[in-house]
């Protein structure tokens, strides 16, 4: 899935992920990969287990770039980001970090 973004200065905050290719709404971007950690952190994706657990991911990727926005154009279904409209090239993709980051456009 790399040919679809990369990391780059972001004017949102530090550093982004960006699209390098059109990339349609639905598409399957990519998958939030590092290691396991129970200690929270500035790259770490919390994923609910489906015994209710949750389990964290320190990210080694380049999607622990991604920054928040309360006008997503992608979303995480586990571990897999998916575009929620079509993407153009160069347009930061943004996710949103969830409630606790209610306040933060």
């Amino acid at each position: 899935m790399s040919e679809l973004v990369v990391s780059r200065t972001s004017s949102v905050h530090g550093i982004g992920v960006f699209a390098i290719a059109l990339i349609p709404a639905g598409t399957l971007v990519g998958r939030f990969v590092g290691s396991p950690t129970v200690v929270d952190g500035t790259h770490v994706l919390w994923l609910e287990a489906a015994d209710g657990d949750w389990n964290g991911v320190e990210g080694a990727g380049v999607l622990r770039f991604l920054n928040h926005s309360r006008s997503p154009n992608v979303e995480f279904d586990g571990p897999d980001l998916y575009a929620l409209n079509s993407i153009t090239v160069d347009e930061e993709l943004l996710v949103d970090y969830g409630e606790q980051w209610a306040h933060v456009l």
